[in-house]
């Protein structure tokens, strides 16, 4: 008797078949059986399941001679089920990795219950992967198992047959089966979920729900959208005949009026000619069904049940035309608002720039107004060290106004402030280009800082990739170079990719990386205060996950699994992950507490300090976190593609910084065995700390502003030797190791530019590349 019976019915879905039953098939859990049922498909859908049977013997095939809909076809598989729990999973949607396994667990845990409801995710064509809205519903915490009068939210969710893991034995005993028509699993979920005496969650997603261009049945304009009203009289004979979920009979006929205006308000589901039919019999439902306090109080659902109450179709096209064209209303004048607005903005930008300039200020910002970081927060805060005769001034989001030191004054984007900053200021130090319609005056010194070291191409080196460009305007582009009187560089690497992608005549200093500084000045009393800050159990070994964007993909990129990870080295590490800007939320965790969340964290700095270790792909950090010389593992799984879109300098593959893992199996390797830390890592390390951080001594900043500010060219502080550094250690430092591992260890012409080489006599890396 296998654990899981999965069940799936199959009708003209060739195209997706061969991803869904290899979702199945190749689960970390191989405790199951396959079953697919050919509803007499026209396709090679029958061809496919048969191929999949004979080479992999859990597959059971199960051809039907007619064409019976959804609802017999998995009925015609839970009759052949021998599985204690059934799992039903559309044709065209997948299992997530390890999701079974997971399933289990959770099972194991809550004591066999009836029904285990857990997430899925919506993927479209495009590539975008949108969670489940509610999934709050799916929190683990409290008491489990527990029935659905303890957690009334959960109809809230999907009312769908393939979230959920069943008992076989409580389908059986309450006579659970699917009948014909459209929407089949509203009489199967409703009566599941209120009959189960035990119901548990699993915060996870473990379905992929893909949602189809074309093809979708419940998309298609067809009179079968009648089947709904059948599908309600056979959930309310269900509450007939069991007197004891009368209870429940308000939130079904909540339930139910939504789900019918929501079909007659879906544009293409219902023929023209039927829409009228359609409401009056819905109109009869909602007399047949009606109980106290079925009704909702307000608000745009108390509108839906006018419709279905009333038949007022008219009155309700009505009410909906006039809230379109109330908002089309508003956005019309916000737009006019706003234009006016930025007319006398502009205007007030004009008369400042007529204005004389102030030797004495200085405006910063980061990353399109977040908040104080990066370079440019380094620099900031050497401005009030060594040149305390210059007010500073930090640009910032509202949101972000909270991480700007309070002897810094504070401005919003967009503001009369703001461009009073930009117009007036004698520094403008940014490591990303202001806003395009900034005027350079004579006499302005602009800072390009930047934000790391190159390994992906950058600038002008992208015209010939046009998946990383996205439609990039050289010309503006270089429009805000010439702009830049310096530009900051932390390595020999970066100042030739700068002034090769970034041509222009500006100065380049190759100083160090300041945003580095505090990697040489921070001690084991700050590092211990940030991990108790971040809720790093004491003991444990933190690994920084920072993975960097895909110009290849629309979506996160996902493939690693964090859960699996973990339960696979156990307790004693934990993930901070670091989701990149452009993802958004992180993956989330569903490691019982043992991936943080730190993507919000206005300082990166501070979260590798706090880390014993960095795992990432193709970040810039990790040059960065070179210089801190704590362990790095690269995990290059899609190294091919990634550099095919974007493009990249040199071979990380061949000049690593640490252990290369390919694959998730070979990275559960490195850190298991304690490769991530040992002798060869720490040789991998050495070697590109000395390429690629020969500065980062914790005085970029000093000199950065003694040369630009103070006018030094001569006696900058000299660079200390590498061996002479002493970054401060990370917590795990003094944790026993594991066995076998060692301590650690075409564009036009432009103008000339100078590149000033490192003070205090250091001797230049080679450049190889």
């Amino acid at each position: 008797m296998p654990r899981f019976s999965v069940i799936v019915p199959a009708y003209k879905v060739q195209a997706y078949l061969h991803e869904c039953l290899e979702s199945v098939l190749g689960q970390s859990y191989p405790d199951l059986e396959l079953i697919a049922v050919d509803d007499c498909s026209p396709d090679a859908c029958g061809a496919i399941i048969d191929e999949f049977a004979a080479r992999d013997a859990r597959v059971l095939p199960v051809h039907l001679p007619e064409n019976v809909g959804l609802g017999r076809a998995r009925n015609a598989g839970l009759e052949r089920a021998t599985g204690d729990y059934l799992i039903f999973l559309d044709s065209d949607d997948s299992l997530t990795p390890d999701a079974l396994h997971a399933i289990a667990d959770r099972l194991k845990e809550t004591d066999e219950p009836d029904v285990l409801v857990y997430d899925y995710a919506r993927t479209y064509w495009s590539g975008e992967v949108v969670r489940n809205q509610v999934s709050a519903q799916l929190t683990e915490e409290g008491p489990a198992p527990f029935r659905l009068e303890e957690r009334p939210g959960l109809l809230r969710l999907l009312m769908v047959v393939w979230n959920k893991a069943y008992r076989r034995e409580f389908v059986e005993r309450a006579g659970l089966a699917f009948p014909p028509g459209y929407y089949e699993d509203t009489p199967w979920t409703y009566p599941a979920l209120m009959s189960a005496e035990t119901i548990a969650t699993l915060d996870r997603v473990c379905v992929h729900y893909r949602q189809r261009r074309h093809g979708s049945i419940l998309g298609t304009s067809s009179r079968k959208h009648f089947d709904v009203f059948a599908q309600y009289d056979r959930v309310f004979a269900h509450v007939d005949a069991h007197p004891e979920l009368d209870r429940w009979r308000p939130v079904l006929f909540r339930r139910m009026v939504d789900h019918l205006s929501t079909v007659f308000v879906k544009r293409g589901r219902l023929p023209r000619g039927a829409r009228a039919e359609f409401l009056r019999k819905a109109r009869a439902h909602y007399r047949r069904y009606r109980v106290p306090g079925g009704v909702p109080a307000g608000g745009g659902a108390r509108l839906r049940h006018a419709l279905v109450r009333f038949g007022a179709h008219r009155t309700y096209r009505l009410l909906s035309f006039l809230s379109r064209t109330r908002k089309r209303a508003l956005r019309l004048s916000t737009g006019l608002l706003r234009g006016a607005r930025g007319a006398v903005l502009q205007f007030h930008y004009r008369v400042q720039l007529r204005l004389p300039l102030r030797a004495d200020r200085a405006v910063f910002s980061s990353y399109w107004g977040r908040g104080h970081g990066c370079n440019p927060g380094a620099l900031e805060s050497a401005f009030r060290t060594f040149a305390p005769h210059v007010r500073t001034a930090w640009i910032a989001h509202l949101e972000h106004h909270h991480t700007v030191p309070a002897a810094t004054r504070r401005v919003r984007p967009g503001t009369a402030g703001y461009w009073t900053a930009l117009a007036r200021s004698k520094y403008l130090v940014n490591n990303v280009n202001f806003d395009r319609r900034l005027v350079k005056r004579p006499g302005q010194i602009m800072i390009q800082t930047q934000h790391g070291t190159p390994l992906k191409r950058m600038g002008l080196d992208l015209q010939d990739r046009p998946a990383a460009a996205r439609g990039t305007d050289f010309a503006e582009l270089l429009r805000g170079t010439d702009k830049w009187d310096y530009c900051l560089s932390a390595n020999r690497h970066s100042t030739l990719v700068w002034e090769r992608a970034f041509p222009s005549s500006y100065t380049t200093l190759e100083y160090g990386m300041p945003r580095n500084d505090v990697f040489l000045k921070a001690t084991s009393a700050d590092v211990a205060r940030l991990r108790e800050t971040l809720g790093i159990p004491a003991g444990a070994i933190a690994v920084l996950y920072a993975p960097t964007y895909r110009d290849y993909r629309s979506s996160r990129h996902g493939t690693l699994d964090l859960d699996r990870v973990l339960r696979r080295l156990g307790p004693r590490f934990v993930v901070l992950t670091r989701a990149h800007p452009t993802y958004g939320a992180p993956l989330p965790d569903t490691a019982g507490g043992r991936v943080i969340d730190v993507s919000g964290h206005p300082s990166i700095e501070s979260l590798c300090l706090a880390s014993d270790a960095l795992l990432t792909d193709y970040s810039s950090l990790m040059f960065d976190y070179a210089g801190l010389d704590r362990p790095i593992v690269v995990h290059a799984d899609d190294w091919e593609a990634y550099e095919a879109a974007r493009g990249t300098y040199f071979d990380l593959r061949a000049f690593p910084p640490g252990a290369v893992a390919r694959s998730e199996d070979e990275l559960i390797d490195i850190f298991a065995t304690g490769h991530w830390r040992g002798s060869r890592s720490s040789q991998l390390r050495a070697a590109f700390r000395e390429r690629f951080c020969p500065y980062d001594d914790g005085r970029a900043a000093e000199r950065v502003v003694r040369r630009v500010v103070l006018g030094e060219t001569a006696g900058l502080p000299p660079f200390v030797p590498f061996a002479e550094r002493h970054p401060v250690p990370s917590a795990a430092a003094a944790l026993p190791r594991a066995a076998g591992s060692a301590p650690p260890q075409g564009a036009p012409a432009a103008a000339p530019r100078t590149t000033v080489p490192a003070p205090g006599g250091a001797v230049p890396l080679t450049e190889t590349l």
